[in-house]
């Protein structure tokens, strides 16, 4: 879902929040009210959720090689949208922290725009960690507030630190040639954010004497990629030979389970903020216009001030106007005056409405929207393979990365606001230096980092501009 928050930006991103929150217990600047904004909101997920049906959508087990895990953890998931008799299969991978249900809504809309083709979303094998049956309960804030989840101890994890790209290629590999039928299907693989890096990584990767890109027909990266295509987001790449090894020491000492998002405030283990915005979507999901089961269960830092309903709590967790920092925020709009009680909800005013927010994030329980426990290993690995080149740190730390002059798929590269250009400014130096036959260059500077996953299909640049590409691939 994200590439990696700096601490810096995350805490940040909760004092604007905060400070914001508590100014909009005075009016909203907005003649809706609360109840007609619930009203709304109601209407448009219906609306929606039939526009996007588009016919079965199984999640998957595929078994894959050995890693070292308990049982049941030698298996990725494949969520797949669209008709198994398509000649086409687009795979799409998650960035950090998160997960195959990142790309339901996009995956139905590009259906529905592109006969022939069928959309794979890819989970890693860190999702079998995950304790989500929580969510098939009438009650998951008891569930997982009060402590009854399974949780993984990382002194017990051990096994994870050998989960970096190396492993995750070898998973994808499997899924990829699944998706390609003994060669009777095109395979189109892309990926979003750091998913974006792990498909361009994917397709220079020697397989033991096969190219990656071999496989392909196209790339497709959205809003990540390779070549400093983060450098416009403020955070480089920790991959010089002393910051490496200073990470694979703190991950032989037990760091095995990135910590990043432990810096929102909302919890100090690694799946704390995850569970927090998988309940915030759940609630507002099946119960937008109740009042907030969440809200007085908030850390006092992040608690609003006065009473919201659950569709308005999970806007005040994820609208760039609450001061959220672009990695984890979308374009949707801002709290509703206050009902008859005092209660405020949500109205819809930018790309991305809530309802498509929270049908997304309440996930089913399977997919989600968001991983629990990303390793250590796989941030260290894709940030050394940032450069797209055989490097000997690379080579030290398994990384095939031996193919990547000899592209040839055509490329497709779209960028939001996040990196202030780099992303097609990477993907055009990729092309340059490679026999990549031609690259599509699109950019909208009005969406965040989650807006091309989310936003409504008539305000989606991501779905208008793709579409097209996939099509010209036919």
């Amino acid at each position: 879902m994200t590439r990696g928050l700096s601490r810096r930006a995350l805490l940040g991103g909760t004092v604007g929040g905060l400070a914001l929150t508590t100014a909009l217990t005075g009016p909203a600047a907005t003649t809706a009210t609360a109840a007609t904004a619930a009203t709304a909101a109601t209407k448009t997920a219906g609306a929606g959720s039939r526009r996007g049906a588009v016919g079965p959508e199984p999640y998957v087990p595929v078994a894959v090689g050995a890693g070292g895990g308990p049982a049941g953890t030698d298996r990725v998931h494949v969520l797949k949208i669209g008709p198994d008799t398509a000649h086409t299969v687009l795979v799409l991978v998650p960035g950090m922290f998160g997960a195959a249900g990142d790309f339901r809504l996009l995956a139905r809309d590009l259906v529905a725009a592109v006969p022939g083709v069928q959309v794979w979303a890819f989970d890693r094998r860190e999702e079998n960690l995950a304790d989500r049956t929580g969510f098939a309960t009438p009650d998951p804030a008891g569930y997982y507030l009060d402590g009854h989840y399974r949780s993984q101890d990382p002194t017990a994890a051990a096994y994870t630190a050998g989960w970096g790209l190396a492993r995750t290629l070898d998973d994808l590999d499997t899924v990829v040639r699944m998706a390609a039928c003994g060669g009777r299907r095109r395979v189109v693989l892309g990926g979003h954010s750091w998913g974006a890096t792990t498909a361009m990584t994917y397709a220079a990767w020697d397989f033991d004497g096969r190219p990656g890109y071999r496989d392909l027909a196209a790339l497709v990266v959205v809003d990540g990629g390779v070549r400093g295509a983060f450098k416009g987001t403020g955070q480089p790449v920790s991959d010089s030979p002393e910051q490496v090894r200073e990470r694979l020491a703190a991950i032989d000492g037990g760091a095995v389970f990135d910590m990043t998002l432990s810096g929102v405030g909302l919890g100090s283990r690694a799946e704390s903020t995850q569970i927090w915005y998988q309940l915030a979507g759940w609630y507002a999901h099946h119960d937008p216009a109740g009042r907030s089961v969440l809200q007085p269960r908030l850390p006092d830092a992040l608690r609003p001030s006065s009473p919201l309903t659950n569709a308005g709590l999970l806007g005040t967790l994820v609208d760039v106007g609450f001061g959220w920092p672009n990695d984890i925020s979308v374009h949707s709009g801002h709290l509703a005056d206050a009902d008859a009680d005092g209660v405020r909800g949500w109205v819809d005013t930018g790309i991305t409405p809530m309802s498509r927010v929270a049908a997304a994030y309440a996930g089913g329980p399977q997919p989600a929207v968001w991983e629990w426990y990303w390793p250590s290993r796989l941030s260290v690995d894709l940030d050394v393979a940032d450069p797209y080149v055989d490097t000997d740190l690379a080579r030290s730390l398994g990384l095939r990365l031996w193919h990547a002059e000899a592209l040839d798929t055509p490329l497709y590269a779209f960028q939001t606001s996040y990196a202030k250009g780099t992303i097609v400014s990477g993907a055009r130096d990729v092309v340059t230096n490679s026999r990549i036959p031609y690259g599509t260059y699109e950019t909208d500077n009005g969406m965040t980092h989650l807006d091309p996953l989310f936003a409504d299909t008539p305000h989606n640049t991501l779905t208008r501009t793709l579409a097209p590409f996939l099509t010209a691939l036919r």
